[in-house]
C-alpha cells in the first residue's frame, strides 16, 4: 500500500472472546489501541545518567463506534453478566480489512474488559447500525 492512500470502504473486524462470552463484529471507527507505561526513574550517586525502572502499565479504553455485532447477542450476554458481578476478560483482534476484505493491519488485545455501551439513536425515517459505541478498559495493545 502506497504511503499516503486511504482505503476505500474499510473497516474494523473485531473478535474478542472470553470465557462464556464474545464480542465479533465489525466497525467503523476504533480508536484507543494505545500503550502507555509508567517509568520511575532513579539516579544513583556518581552517576552522570538516570536508571528507568518500569513502575506500572497505564490502562487504555478501546473504542468500537458505528458497527454492527455478528454474534448473537453478545453484547446483550456482556451487559448482563456484568450486572450479576461477573467481570468477563475478553481477549483477541483487532482486524483493519479493505473493502475486498483482505486483512492490512492486526492489533491483539489482551485483558479487555466492557465498560461502556451506547445503543443507536432509533428513528424509524432512518436506517440505523445496530451499536454506536462500545467502550472496553484494557491494558494496551500488542
Amino acid at each position: 500500500m502506497a504511503e499516503g492512500s486511504y482505503l476505500s470502504g474499510a473497516y474494523f473486524e473485531v473478535s474478542l472472546i472470553g470465557p462464556g462470552a464474545a464480542l465479533l463484529g465489525r466497525f467503523t471507527s476504533v480508536t484507543g489501541l494505545n500503550m502507555e507505561l509508567e517509568y520511575e526513574v532513579y539516579n544513583e550517586g556518581g552517576l552522570n545518567y538516570p536508571r528507568f525502572f518500569f513502575k506500572e502499565n497505564k490502562p487504555q479504553v478501546l473504542v468500537l463506534e458505528q458497527g454492527v455485532v455478528t454474534s448473537v447477542d453478545s453484547v446483550s450476554l456482556l451487559m448482563n453478566m456484568c450486572i450479576l458481578g461477573m467481570s468477563i476478560p475478553l481477549a483477541g483482534t483487532v482486524t483493519l480489512k479493505d473493502s475486498f476484505g483482505s486483512s492490512q493491519r492486526i492489533w491483539s488485545i489482551v485483558g479487555a474488559y466492557l465498560q461502556k455501551y451506547v445503543g443507536p439513536d432509533l428513528n424509524s425515517n432512518q436506517a440505523a447500525l445496530a451499536v454506536s459505541r462500545i467502550e472496553l478498559i484494557y491494558n494496551g495493545c500488542c
